[in-house]
C-alpha cells in the first residue's frame, strides 16, 4: 500500500505546474546524491519489519512507507532502473532517512498510517478532508435522558449512534426522533431550572419531564423506543404504535389516537430516509473509488443497524499514475485511524495488501473487520449505487475545476494580475456598534473554497486610538495578526501559507488600511483588492479599488463579477455568521456563572428574589444573606465578587 509515493499538494503548483514537474527529470547529480544517501542507509538497516521516512535538506518529510523487511524495501530505491521520473525526484530531494522498527508489518502499517496523517508528506497519498462526523448521543447519565447530536470525543457517559455523514443527515433524524419520541434536548442547566414548559414542549418536540408533564417512568419507556429504533427496530415500535392507535381509536379517545399518529408519521419519516433491506447487513460501510483522468473520488455510505446514515465524497491527493487499488487501501487506512471501522467494509475493489490492512483495521477496532468486495447480489447492488455517485461526484468536481481555472484565469486578466492566483483571501468585519466585533477570512482556489483554511479573529482592539466600531482599526488589526503570524510560521513561503490575492470588502479607506499594515510588515508583493458596493448597494455596480490604479467596474454580467460576489459574499456570510454565534454566547451567560460556589439552585433562588442578576450585583450582603438558601458566607462571596474594585 506504501509502494508508489504520490503527488505534491495542490497548495504546491497549479495543475500545469505539477505536469510540467512530472515530465521533468532531476539533474543526474541530484539523483547520485540521494541514492548515495539512501545506500549509506541501507548498510545500517535490518531485515525487519519498520518504517522509513526520507527527508530532505530542510528537514521536511518527503515521503514515510512501511516494509516487511526494511533493507530489501529501501534498497530497491537504489536500483534507478524502473523507476518513475516522480519517484526518481523524491530519491533526488533525499539528504537523509529516518527509520522506526516495529515486532510486525501491522504495526508498520499502522504507524506508517499514523505519520502519514500527521506529517502529510508531499509524496504520499494524502487524505484533506478527514473532518469528525457527527453522531447523535443518548445521555443516559442524568435520571431524565437527553438526546442531543455531538460531534468528537466520544467519552461522555450514555450511548452514540452513528457515525452519520452530514450535520444535515443527523438533524433530520434528530427532529423526527423528538418529533416521535418527545425526548428533552436542553441541557442540564437549563433543565434544572425551569419553571414552566419551553417551546418545545408547546411545538410538541419534547414531553416537558422538567416540570413533570410526564412520569419518570413514561419517560424511560419513550427512551427505551428511541433507543430501538437507533439499533434497528423500528419497524417493531411502529407496529406498537399502531396497535396503540387502533385501541385508542376504538375507545374513542380520539385526541391520545392523535398523538399517536403524529408519533407515527414522525417515525414513518425515518423509515423512508433510513431503513434498507439487505439481508445480513447491519453494520457496514460501503466504499466505492471511481479513477478518471489522473483523479480518483471515493464514496463512502454509512449503514448502522440496518439503516443509512448518509454518504459523503472525498478526493484524496496522489500521483496520476497510482493504481486505484493503492489509493484505495491508502484512503481506507487514513480514513479509519481516528475513527473505529465497522464489522464489514464493502469494497468496489479489492485494496492493494487487503489482508494486511484488514489484520491492521481489525488491530485498531479490538474485533475482526472484514474487507469484502462482493461479485453478486444485493450487496453488489449497494457498492454498484456508491459506485454511480463517485462517478458522478468526480465529474462534477473535474468540470468544476475547469470553469474554477478559466475564472481564475478571468480574475488575473481583471485585476491586472501577473498570473491566475492559486490562493485568495477575502476579508470582512461583523460587529453591531462595535461589540462582539468579529474579524473573518475565507480562503478560495482551484479547487473552490477552502473551509478548512477559513478564520475567526476575535477583535481585541488593544491600542490605544483604537475605538468601537472603527472598521478601519479592525481590518488593520485583524491583516497584523493574520500576516505576523504568517511570517512566523511560514517565513520562506514553502507551506502554501501566503495569498497570491486579498480581496477586501469594502473602499478605498478599507485599501489604505491594509497598504499601511503590509508596509508596517514588508511586505510588498501581495496583491491587494478593495470591493465596494455600487451605488444604492446595487449588486452589478461594485467598484473595484487597486493600488495604483484609478478605481473601476466590471461588466455587470461579467463571469468574474459574479465569481468576485460570490467571494465577498461568502466572506460576509462567515463574518455574521461567527459574530451572531458570540453574541448568542455572550446572551447566554450570566454574571452569576463566574461567582463560585453558585450552582443552579443558589443562581436560580438568586434570579427568583431579585428578577436579575444586575440587581443581585447590586445588592448588599443583608439583602443577599434573606434569599433561601444563601448562608452569611456564600452572600459575603457574592458580595465581594461584584464589588471587588471597591
Amino acid at each position: 500500500m506504501a509502494e508508489g509515493p504520490d503527488q505534491p499538494p495542490e497548495k504546491a503548483a497549479t495543475e500545469k505546474q505539477k505536469f510540467e514537474l512530472e515530465a521533468e527529470l532531476p539533474a543526474d547529480g541530484a539523483i547520485a546524491s540521494g541514492v548515495a544517501v539512501i545506500r549509506n542507509m541501507v548498510k545500517t538497516l535490518p531485515g525487519n519489519p519498520g518504517v522509513y521516512r526520507m527527508l530532505n535538506a530542510a528537514g521536511d518529510v518527503l515521503y514515510v512507507g512501511k516494509a516487511r523487511n526494511l533493507r530489501n524495501r529501501v534498497t530497491n530505491y537504489t536500483q534507478l532502473i524502473g523507476l518513475s521520473n516522480r519517484i526518481r525526484r523524491m530519491v533526488a530531494e533525499t539528504a537523509r532517512m529516518e527509520v522506526v522498527t516495529t515486532h510486525t508489518e501491522v504495526e508498520a502499517l499502522l504507524l506508517e498510517i499514523n505519520l502519514i496523517k500527521q506529517l502529510m508528506p508531499r509524496y504520499n497519498v494524502l487524505l484533506r478532508d478527514d473532518k469528525s462526523f457527527p453522531y447523535i448521543h443518548l445521555r443516559s447519565t442524568h435520571p431524565v435522558p437527553q438526546l442531543t447530536k455531538h460531534r468528537g470525543a466520544r467519552n461522555e457517559g450514555g450511548e452514540y449512534y452513528g457515525p452519520f455523514a452530514s450535520a444535515g443527515a443527523v438533524n433530520r433524524t434528530i427532529t423526527a426522533l423528538h418529533r416521535a419520541f418527545l425526548l428533552r434536548s436542553c441541557s442540564d442547566s437549563i433543565y434544572q431550572s425551569r419553571t414552566r414548559p419551553c417551546l418545545q414542549y408547546q411545538i410538541k418536540r419534547c414531553s416537558a419531564p422538567c416540570v413533570d408533564k410526564i412520569g419518570t417512568e413514561d419517560y424511560l419507556a419513550l427512551v427505551d423506543q428511541a433507543r430501538a429504533v437507533l439499533t434497528g427496530h423500528s419497524r417493531e415500535i411502529n407496529a406498537r404504535l399502531v396497535a396503540a392507535m387502533t385501541e385508542a381509536a376504538d375507545t374513542l379517545d380520539y385526541e391520545t389516537a392523535a398523538v399517536i399518529r403524529n408519533r407515527i408519521r414522525a417515525l414513518a419519516h425515518i423509515q423512508a430516509h433510513q431503513d434498507i433491506n439487505v439481508e445480513g447487513l447491519v453494520d457496514a460501510d460501503v466504499i466505492a473509488a471511481h479513477q478518471e483522468g489522473g483523479h480518483t473520488s471515493i464514496q463512502v455510505f454509512f449503514f448502522r443497524a440496518g439503516q443509512n446514515w448518509g454518504n459523503r465524497a472525498y478526493f484524496p491527493s496522489h500521483d496520476r499514475a497510482l493504481a486505484i487499488d493503492e489509493v484505495l487501501a491508502a484512503f481506507i487506512g487514513q480514513f479509519y485511524d481516528n475513527k473505529p471501522p465497522p464489522p464489514l467494509l464493502l469494497l468496489s475493489h479489492d485494496p492493494a495488501e487487503a489482508e494486511l490492512l484488514a489484520e491492521a483495521l481489525s488491530t485498531h477496532a479490538g474485533r475482526k473487520v472484514t474487507l469484502l468486495a462482493p461479485q453478486r447480489g444485493d450487496k453488489k447492488k449497494l457498492v454498484e449505487h456508491a459506485m454511480a455517485n463517485a462517478r458522478e461526484a468526480l465529474g462534477r468536481r473535474l468540470a468544476e475545476s475547469s470553469t474554477q481555472q478559466k475564472l481564475l484565469a478571468g480574475v488575473a486578466t481583471a485585476l491586472g494580475l501577473d498570473a491566475p492566483p492559486t490562493r485568495i483571501e477575502v476579508y470582512d468585519n461583523s460587529h453591531i456598534q462595535g461589540t462582539n466585533a468579529i474579524g473573518a477570512m475565507i480562503v478560495a482556489g482551484p479547487e473552490g473554497f477552502l473551509k478548512s483554511a477559513y478564520r475567526k479573529f476575535n477583535i481585541r482592539g488593544d491600542a490605544d486610538d483604537f475605538k468601537p466600531g472603527d472598521d478601519f482599526a479592525m481590518m488593520r488589526e485583524v491583516l497584523t495578526r493574520r500576516f505576523q503570524r504568517a511570517q512566523k510560521e511560514d517565513p520562506e513561503r514553502t507551506l502554501g501559507q501566503w495569498p497570491d490575492l486579498v480581496l477586501i470588502d469594502g473602499g478605498a479607506g478599507q485599501l489604505s488600511a491594509v497598504e499601511e499594515v503590509l508596509m508596517e510588515l514588508g511586505i510588498d508583493d501581495v496583491q491587494l483588492v478593495a470591493i465596494a458596493k455600487g451605488p444604492d448597494r446595487n449588486a452589478g455596480r461594485e467598484r473595484f479599488f487597486v493600488p495604483g490604479q484609478a478605481p473601476f467596474s466590471l461588466e455587470p454580467k461579467d463571469p468574474v463579477l459574479y465569481f468576485l460576489q460570490r467571494l465577498r459574499d461568502e466572506a460576509h456570510r462567515f463574518a455574521i455568521g461567527t459574530h451572531r454565534a458570540r453574541r448568542t454566547k455572550a446572551i447566554t451567560v450570566s454574571p452569576l456563572d463566574e461567582v463560585a460556589g453558585i450552582g443552579p439552585s443558589r443562581k436560580k433562588a438568586l434570579l427568583h428574589h431579585f428578577g436579575s442578576a444586575k440587581a443581585v450585583a447590586r445588592a448588599g450582603q443583608l439583602d443577599l444573606e434573606a434569599v433561601d438558601g444563601i448562608s452569611k458566607t456564600v452572600a459575603k462571596k457574592i458580595y465581594d465578587h461584584f464589588h471587588a474594585d471597591d
